[in-house]
């Protein structure tokens, strides 16, 4: 897309010197009204000077670090001013303050359904700020969500300006978040390859990042950080999928008892036979295995029974 912001290249003057100038016009016009009594055009002369001050008094720009005036000249984009400091410019020009300073948003969690269909709670915080101007102001519908400087003061302006950017922030964030939430599982229930929200955490944020930079591109917007601040099953299907976790678990840790425990079964038979302490048949050397893996994988503490007969 084309950059259509450039820099204003016209006439500005520090603003100390222009107060200075304007003061000395002033005194002038005073004058010219003292000598209204001698001659009628002194006070035609004296009136053109006071309209020609109240015009002049327009032109004073202010802007403290990281903020930039959008110039309009009759309806002609006329360039973006961001130098910090006091200045007197052209007062025909048209002044839209913006900030170019980063700001939060941290929406309510939403629901939506990941790969596998199941409904999950999704939040995230995100990082944005403003680059270019032109597309701000001129790109997207800011401008009618948000007063001029000349219908309210210049911080409300400003703070309504900010206002209506995030809400534009907001809608697509929230569309962003539905497009990759809906491309990824919960977690890896089938697949231990796979990409999931749980688990990914960093590959599911740089993806975020990159899908709400190019819907916000249009709006001369930049997202710095995006990251994925909440993450839970919806309430109609966390008691199920709580209960699926818990059976994974289980299952998981009875894998890790059983190889333990054939493993030292195993042990146990190697060394009794490497030091010959008993010669078992087939059908002992099966049983001592049977009473061996029902004491090792047993989740309740074994009774013993002594065999005071043959063994």
């Amino acid at each position: 897309m084309e950059n259509k912001e450039f820099s204003y290249k016209g006439f500005v003057m520090n603003g100390f010197l222009a107060i200075f100038l304007a003061l000395v016009l002033f005194a002038v016009t005073i004058y010219c009204f003292v000598l209204a009594d001698k001659s009628v055009e002194f006070a035609i002369i004296g009136g053109l000077l006071f309209l020609l001050l109240c015009v002049c008094m327009n032109g004073f720009v202010k802007l403290e670090p990281n903020e930039a005036k959008v110039l309009v000249f009759f309806g002609k984009y006329s360039g973006t001013f961001s130098c910090t400091g006091f200045y007197w410019m052209n007062p025909l020009l048209s002044k839209k303050s913006v900030s170019l300073r980063a700001r939060n948003l941290n929406p309510e969690p939403i629901k939506v359904n990941d790969k596998a269909g199941n409904p999950v709670l999704i939040g995230m915080v995100l990082v944005w700020k403003l680059e270019n101007t032109y597309k701000a102001l001129f790109e997207i519908d800011s401008q009618s969500l948000a007063p001029s400087s000349a219908n309210g003061s210049r911080s409300m302006a400003v703070r309504s300006l900010s206002n209506a950017f995030e809400n534009f922030v907001r809608v697509q964030s929230d569309a962003a978040l539905r497009q990759v939430a809906g491309c990824y599982a919960y977690d890896n229930a089938d697949s231990a390859d796979e990409l999931t929200l749980r688990s990914n955490a960093e590959e599911i944020n740089e993806r975020l990042v990159t899908t709400l930079n190019d819907r916000l591109a249009m709006a001369g917007i930049h997202v710095t950080e995006a990251r994925i601040n909440y993450l839970a099953y919806a309430p109609e299907i966390a008691a199920v999928m709580l209960r699926r976790q818990q059976a994974d678990a289980i299952i998981a840790a009875r894998e890790k008892i059983v190889d333990g425990a054939v493993s030292m079964v195993k042990m146990a038979l190697d060394k009794l036979k490497a030091q010959g302490v008993v010669n078992l048949d087939e059908e002992r050397k099966a049983a001592m295995v049977s009473n061996l893996l029902v004491v090792l994988c047993g989740d309740e503490p074994a009774q013993p029974v002594v065999n005071s007969g043959s063994l």
